[in-house]
């Protein structure tokens, strides 16, 4: 029950759900973990052994439309997760 005048961090810290910003994030994540074969990464399009070489590619473009879709912006973010993490992505279960 919300009391009025208490913050609503409160309860997501007592009900320990993610904020919506964060959910969205991690939904993002997840659909980009779980259709793997939408995406490429930047060691199919070039042969050189990059440090790069394990974010998905990201194609050049100067649509707002495109930026702000599904695709686009969870490759996005997908590329600023650590190696360690990405690594681990490959096992559905285990991300």
């Amino acid at each position: 029950m919300l009391v009025k005048g208490t913050h609503v961090a409160n309860y997501i810290n007592q009900l320990k759900i993610l904020p919506l910003p964060s959910l969205y994030i991690f939904s993002l994540l997840v659909f980009v973990n779980k259709n793997r074969r939408l995406f490429s990464f930047n060691s199919e399009i070039h042969d050189r052994n990059t440090r790069y070489n394990h974010n998905l590619y990201l194609p050049s473009t100067n649509l707002t439309l495109v930026q702000k879709g599904v695709l686009y912006s969870g490759s996005k973010i997908y590329n600023h997760l650590p190696l360690n993490i990405k690594m681990v992505s490959k096992d559905d279960k285990q991300f």
